[in-house]
């Protein structure tokens, strides 16, 4: 008779990074930014900025922690890359201690692997207790700069731009 102790099972597999994860690990690193962005609809364009620190976990996931001003208030925000290889998707949440709201990602790169956009689901701007469709665009000009692009699904089927982040590189990425 064999008994659960008796049989050993082997551990599970580590993955091993692929391209996609080798893409975000040049996220990694410590950067300050400068945001352009809408706070209320059809207001005036409004500009901050602040600084995010980005580590990798392990080869396979990055974390980003930015620090700044948003809607007229310090904050803080998290975000969270991978890839995954199940999906053959970019996966992701990002959070913000102004809202509650936690978004998802769901994205891919373009052919040029320059940028990755990411799809989200979150309150609409324009209909309170509405959700709505966005899009972050995140595509490397440089690799000591990064441009951050935010979208909304419009009512009429059109995305519109409501902030542009420049992102510059502060320091060059710890090596372990």
């Amino acid at each position: 008779m064999t008994t659960t102790t008796d049989v050993q099972q082997a551990p599970p597999a580590f993955e091993q990074p692929q391209k996609e994860h080798q893409w975000l690990q040049q996220l990694v690193g410590d950067w300050t930014y400068e945001i352009e962005g809408m706070v209320e609809p059809d207001q005036p364009m409004e500009k901050s900025t602040g600084t995010e620190s980005v580590r990798s976990v392990g080869d396979l996931w990055v974390v980003a922690e930015g620090q700044g001003e948003m809607c007229h208030t310090m904050a803080t925000t998290i975000m969270t890359l991978g890839y995954s290889s199940q999906k053959q998707r970019f996966v992701g949440t990002w959070m913000g201690s102004m809202m509650t709201h936690l978004w998802i990602y769901d994205g891919e790169l373009d052919a040029a692997e320059r940028m990755l956009t990411l799809h989200s689901e979150g309150p609409s701007m324009a209909d309170e207790g509405q959700m709505a469709q966005y899009k972050d665009v995140i595509e490397f000009k440089h690799p000591d700069h990064r441009v951050l692009t935010s979208f909304c699904l419009g009512n009429d089927g059109q995305w519109q731009q409501f902030m542009t982040a420049n992102y510059y590189r502060s320091s060059a990425p710890a090596r372990e």
